[in-house]
């Protein structure tokens, strides 16, 4: 069974393209228009945890500029020094976020444990209700449509920019509640949230770290999809088997390697041509990948156990 992102994949890779250059754009003017406006709330408000969510925001608006640098890097063609594209300044630039995120993280938790020993009273949470309130409505359309841009192109940039956003909806609704605690309970409330804010950022930054060290390191696809691919090959009636199938993703490329096992007495041609009709099948169902196969006689395969460090 193939994965909902294959599945979904643009039928062209210079689609693919286009919605990721749109989707650093949308996220870079959120992010602007969200500094903006938190910026005026936290001045009127002088509040921790619209401080926290502003300090968010900033760095959301660095980690989107960063995506947009790599984006527009890794869509570049492959060219004669990169012979397998620039995918990989994807993985690069969720390294990178990560540590904005992570930097601020440890800043909100200082100043949040400064404040929690010291609190301070709020006089006034209209300002800052009124601004979260958009941030929110703006947050989600952004991440309605960067959903979008996922599913078509499965693109790592998008997916780590993605999850900043995610974190901040949450992030602005729990701010909202605790607006209204600081003010009308105890002014702890605030530093409290702002404390919480901080733990989740560093929790998903360490899902960025994970998922870029995973490209950068090759990785292979997921079981299910390397078992779709050889359902696919297997499928063709003149195919006999099947090995050394390797595979990673770079960027919103996929790059797939393996052998077919072939009749003996069927002539270079024709094992060319079922090469051929093997790969269009795979290029249907990953339309961005880049496929070799090589041919091998049924007669000269080894069939000797898989070492278990091969082993899904």
């Amino acid at each position: 069974m193939k994965s909902p992102d294959v599945e979904s994949a643009p039928t062209s890779p210079e689609d693919a393209a286009r919605l990721m250059r749109f989707a650093t754009y949308a996220s870079i003017t959120v992010a602007i228009t969200l500094v903006v406006a938190k910026t005026i709330a936290w001045a009127m408000t002088d509040s921790v945890v619209l401080l926290a969510t502003l300090i968010d925001s900033v760095l959301d608006g660095f980690a989107s500029l960063i995506n947009l640098f790599a984006v527009r890097h890794a869509i570049t063609p492959a060219d004669k020094e990169h012979r397998f594209g620039h995918g990989k300044a994807e993985a690069l630039a969720g390294l990178g976020q990560s540590a904005f995120i992570a930097g601020s993280a440890g800043f909100l938790l200082l100043e949040s444990g400064r404040r929690l020993l010291d609190p301070v009273p709020l006089q006034s949470y209209g300002a800052g209700l009124v601004v979260m309130m958009f941030s929110i409505a703006a947050t989600l359309a952004l991440m309605t449509f960067q959903r979008h841009v996922i599913r078509k192109t499965n693109s790592t940039a998008i997916k780590a920019d993605a999850l900043h956003y995610r974190t901040d909806f949450m992030v602005n609704i729990s701010v909202i509640v605790a607006l209204v605690l600081a003010v009308e309970g105890w002014g702890g409330f605030d530093a409290v949230f702002a404390i919480g804010i901080a733990i989740y950022i560093l929790y998903s930054s360490w899902g960025i770290v994970q998922q870029s060290l995973d490209d950068l390191m090759d990785r292979e696809l997921p079981g299910e999809e390397r078992e779709a691919i050889e359902q696919i090959a297997l499928a063709h009636a003149e195919v006999r088997g099947l090995h050394d199938l390797r595979s990673r993703r770079s960027g919103i490329a996929t790059f797939i390697q393996l052998h077919l096992e072939l009749d003996d007495d069927l002539t270079l041609l024709q094992g060319h041509v079922i090469s051929d009709e093997v790969e269009m099948q795979l290029q249907t169902s990953y339309p961005s990948a880049e496929i070799i196969i090589h041919v091998d006689p049924a007669s000269v395969v080894p069939h000797e156990p898989v070492p278990v460090f091969l082993q899904d």
